[in-house]
């Protein structure tokens, strides 16, 4: 049956037009987002994991920058143990001229004094944005440096936490290697016996330093290789959630633009049939 008042082909081919017109819209939204993903109403549990892994790639970054400024402060510490190494050896050496009875005791002591002053300003000066990891404490205050090193999530989408590396104040004031001051050679074997134990304790001392902030250098680096690796890592996965495929985007789009020719014209052909009702009273 014909009629004027309700046209059911062209309801039918209208809503066909409509949920194409749909499909299309969000095809060329995903095209030109490059996201299968985009919002929440898209798909609310996908969604939801990939803004708490993208968080957690965001603090990865931001974990990795503060790994690579720890390590700097560390490796400068290391930088000045090393000085304090050469310098002792140095002041040794002075030390075992000193046996000698002909030596000139007054310049031998003036050269130590000048080395351990040169010690005392490497303690004090091996600092990295106002750390120094060899006095007693790192900042005026505190014993140790917490560096930050990992996120963590206890459970499925559960709260994040930071992880940290604590180094600590290796206290070379403490150990007898800061603002001290050696025995006086006089051209005696045992003062120059005391100076140069007093030179061995120091470097007992600083080599102990060296062993532990050398320790914390290479966990700290190992610890930027992970961050980084774990940042990679969330990223792909992020990208498999969410991320459009383009291939077939593309060739979606084509299909969909094809179907909307033709859901356009079924739509002009069933608007055409109360037209030919005419016919009938003619």
């Amino acid at each position: 049956m014909s009629s004027i008042l309700t046209n059911n082909s062209a309801m039918v081919a209208l809503q066909t037009l409509k949920t194409i017109n749909n499909d299309l819209s969000k095809t060329q939204d995903m095209i030109s987002t490059g996201k299968a993903i985009g919002s929440a109403k898209d798909n609310a549990a996908v969604w939801s994991i990939a803004t708490k892994m993208s968080s957690d790639a965001n603090m990865f970054n931001t974990i990795s920058d503060e790994l690579g400024v720890g390590k700097a402060t560390v490796d400068v510490a290391l930088a000045g143990i090393d000085q304090l190494t050469g310098t002792l050896d140095e002041i040794e050496a002075l030390a075992v001229s000193g046996k000698s009875e002909g030596a000139d005791f007054t310049k031998i002591n003036e050269q130590i004094e000048a080395l351990k002053e040169k010690m005392d300003s490497v303690v004090t000066n091996s600092q990295f944005n106002g750390i120094n990891l060899l006095n007693d404490t790192v900042d005026g205050t505190s014993a140790s440096l917490n560096i930050a090193s990992s996120v963590v999530r206890a459970t499925p989408g559960g709260d994040s936490t930071v992880d940290t590396i604590e180094v600590s104040a290796t206290n070379l004031s403490g150990a007898g290697v800061n603002n001290v001051t050696f025995t006086p050679l006089d051209g005696t074997s045992t003062t120059a016996d005391t100076v140069i134990g007093e030179i061995q304790a120091m470097r007992t001392a600083v080599l102990t330093a060296g062993a532990d902030l050398g320790a914390k250098s290479a966990q700290i680096g190992d610890q930027m290789k992970f961050v980084s690796a774990m940042g990679d890592a969330l990223k792909a996965g992020i990208s498999v959630m969410t991320d459009a495929n383009m291939e077939e985007a593309s060739a979606k789009l084509q299909a969909l633009q094809v179907q909307q020719q033709l859901a356009t014209q079924s739509l002009s052909i069933a608007n055409q049939a109360p037209q030919n009702i005419l016919s009938l009273f003619r």
